[in-house]
């Protein structure tokens, strides 16, 4: 977890969070900077193959997890991959921008994700966490 300068309580919600994670949890603060920032210091740590970015308003659905890694395990071995795409949807059931059409489409992130979406709806993305580490968000002095 990447604490973005919040000025609240996250640091203590984070430490209670990870005393009761069935997982490990580290918790990182950082100078406000924008989400990219955190993102770049976040990933320097991650020690796993896929990386899921998720904000702190994200709910996922009971099954996400799961339904990742038999994705992940059908496509593995694609080594023209730099992670997986999947749909949004608000509390109340609709999809966030409009459905993938087909349903699964290995292709360029701007033609998957970019062009196949003229609403350019949010995401739930996972990446292969070395693609993160090979080309990091930019970063731009003063921004």
């Amino acid at each position: 977890m990447v604490d973005d300068g919040s000025t609240d309580d996250t640091k203590n919600i984070a430490e209670e969070m990870r005393e009761k994670a069935e997982f490990p949890m580290r918790y990182i603060y950082k100078e406000n900077g924008g989400k990219h920032t955190a993102l770049n210091v976040g990933v320097k740590q991650i020690t796993s193959e896929l990386t899921f970015i998720v904000d702190s308003d994200d709910m996922l659905v009971p099954n996400a997890i799961e339904t990742i890694l038999q994705y992940h395990k059908k496509y593995r071995e694609r080594k023209d991959l730099c992670g997986y795409s999947f749909l949004r949807r608000f509390p109340d059931g609709k999809i966030n921008g409009k459905p993938f059409e087909p349903d699964e489409k290995g292709g360029t992130y701007i033609e998957c994700r970019i062009n196949a979406d003229d609403t350019q709806a949010d995401k739930a993305e996972v990446f292969y966490t070395r693609c993160l580490k090979e080309f990091p968000f930019p970063e731009h002095r003063n921004e």
